[in-house]
């Protein structure tokens, strides 16, 4: 029972997924139904010409070779129907997986930035791509052969009820065995291939998280703990899959060999009948015999296919939990409506009595207040894990405050739309994020209506334009994923070039510079000088030296402010910014 709970869930959200294509599904149920009957009247035809040819020296050619000719055009149809079902399935099973894909990735998008970083990479990967495929190919293979075997079944009964009533009788009541059959291993096989997907997500996490950092590792040689892990994920993604594999392959050899019972059974009765009637009136003939014999066959044989579908369904109904499971997390608070209507933003900020833990058990940010305003350069500098780029997180809304407020030009950044308060931020992170496509593509994200004139001038100001000329194409080079071949500095110019050439009200660098020459850097700093002014800034650094002209620097400790001014007299101070600065120049 349990099993059924599991699956009547993930089975009634791909019925409403379905239910957008009801008229391809009227159109497969009907044609179908068009290409089981054809097929089955084939028999008929087939049997009829075998009693022409019955008895010495009374062959009817004539007869013959007009049955003959019905059957090749019924047999013509019946591929012809055969292939349109098949275009028509396919074309909802793939309309069905492009809309869970869609809301699967529409689901991504709107997913708390709390998810994202819980759940590994690969894993989520896994759902969208491998778990989708699985679930395609089980909802393929019901659409194809579910509908044509019930009606294959049902047709069946009718024709052989009207051939030879009492052996009929005979399959109906020996078949329903094969079906308790495949039915009792079904309902065994769904944890299983659960297990299986579920496993497989790991191993797909693993290699996407080993991939990604394949360099930090190669250094750390942690090559033999890398492979021991993978050997020890792979090991029980096969036992877990041979498992599953190795219970529902039972069905079919068990299905056909009671089917394989029940024909046997017929034909012996059946040649009992030919043999007792031979001479009468109405006999039982061999021809009849042979339409019997072929509809026992056929009838039988949906029963291996639905047992068949039914342990893939299983496998795909697995999978459609998994994402759907996906597409039903929580989503990030929404913007509030009627919110979108803002004055431009001048830039002042206020934290007002901000408590933020990633964790209830794990305070980090507690009673943080501050005050900034417009045009103001704001350094925040402290040891790691004191809070720094959390508090870039809450003013970005990345993560949402647990108690207090952010405000922007005094009204709170819950209020105020995502897309509206992230379009007046610049922002350049140490972690650099590049997308495929030329390199002009990867300037003009927040400004694509941007000229070939402004994107150069941003390009000098940023010092990227010399390297950009060099490469084959200037601006129209192609660059792969997380910028291809270029160096960390050249990818970190290129997200300071996006910068400058938006120009927000407001800017936040997070070690901006960090991977970038001494020179470059000394210029980079000069025109972020320029760009700064007038505009408020947040500038996280390790480096103190590069924070010397902040108008204020905020000193943070655990998540609390300890000391706030300018750079000389913090040192004045002799406080703990003193002792951060002083450890960087230390002999």
């Amino acid at each position: 029972m349990k099993e059924k709970k599991n699956v009547m869930p993930a089975l009634k959200r791909t019925m409403r997924y379905i239910r957008k294509y009801y008229v391809l599904l009227v159109l497969s149920v009907i044609t179908a139904a068009v290409s089981a009957l054809l097929m089955l009247y084939i028999p008929i035809l087939v049997g009829d010409t075998i009693d022409c040819i019955v008895g010495t020296g009374d062959v009817g050619f004539e007869r013959i070779a007009a049955l003959l000719t019905r059957l090749a055009a019924v047999a013509a149809a019946a591929a012809a129907a055969q292939w349109v079902l098949s275009m028509i399935n396919n074309k909802m099973t793939y309309g069905v997986v492009h809309d869970v894909r869609n809301d699967a990735f529409a689901k991504i998008q709107m997913l708390p930035m709390s998810y994202l970083d819980s759940h590994p990479t690969g894993e989520t990967v896994s759902r969208v791509i491998a778990d989708v495929d699985q679930f395609a190919d089980g909802l393929l293979m019901g659409f194809t052969q579910f509908f044509t075997g019930i009606v294959t079944i049902i047709g069946t009964l009718v024709f052989m009820l009207r051939i030879n009533a009492k052996i009929a009788l005979l399959v109906i009541v020996l078949t329903p065995l094969s079906l308790f059959a495949a039915k009792f291993i079904s309902e065994h096989t769904y944890s299983m291939f659960k297990k299986q997907s579920e496993t497989r997500a790991e191993q797909t996490a693993l290699t996407d998280e080993m991939i990604s950092g394949i360099k930090v590792m190669q250094a750390y040689s942690r090559e033999k703990q890398t492979l021991e892990k993978f050997d020890e994920i792979n090991d029980r993604l096969e036992k877990c899959s041979l498992k599953a594999i190795f219970y529902s392959s039972l069905t079919n050899p068990v299905t056909r060999f009671v089917n394989n019972m029940v024909y046997a059974v017929v034909a012996l009765a059946g040649a009992f009948s030919v043999i007792s009637q031979a001479g009468a009136a109405a006999a039982f003939t061999v021809g009849r015999l042979a339409s019997l014999l072929s509809y026992a066959n056929q009838y039988t044989k949906p029963f291996n296919e639905i047992s068949g579908v039914v342990t893939e369904l299983q496998n795909a109904l697995a999978c459609a939990a998994r994402i759907f499971e996906l597409i039903d997390e929580e989503p990030q608070t929404p913007d509030k409506t009627g919110a979108d209507d803002i004055a431009e933003i001048k830039g002042n900020v206020g934290f007002n009595d901000v408590y933020f833990s990633y964790s209830p058990e794990k305070p980090l940010i507690r009673d943080f207040s501050l005050d900034v305003g417009a045009g103001r350069r704001i350094a925040i500098v402290g040891p790691t894990g004191c809070g720094k780029t959390t508090l870039i997180n809450l003013i970005m809304r990345f993560y949402d405050v647990n108690s207090g407020s952010i405000t922007v030009d005094g009204t709170d950044s819950r209020d105020i739309p995502r897309r509206v308060l992230r379009g007046n931020i610049g922002m350049v992170l140490q972690e650099t994020w590049l997308k495929s496509g030329t390199i002009r593509d990867n300037i003009v994200m927040g400004r694509p209506d941007a000229s070939d004139e402004e994107i150069i001038a941003a390009a000098k100001a940023a010092h990227s334009y010399g390297f950009i000329r060099r490469l084959p194409d200037g601006f129209d080079t192609v660059i792969g994923e997380d910028g291809g071949s270029l160096s960390q500095g050249q990818k970190q110019l290129l997200c300071i070039t996006r910068v400058m050439l938006c120009r927000p009200p407001m800017l936040i660098l997070d070690e901006a510079t960090s991977s970038i020459d001494t020179r470059t850097e000394i210029r980079i700093q000069e025109a972020f000088s320029r760009l700064m002014e007038g505009r408020t800034s947040f500038v996280v650094a390790h480096r103190l030296s590069t924070i010397r002209e902040a108008d204020d620097i905020i000193v943070m400790k655990d998540g609390n402010i300890v000391e706030t001014g300018r750079h000389d007299e913090l040192l004045a101070k002799n406080g703990f910014y003193a002792s951060l600065y002083n450890s960087q120049f230390a002999e």
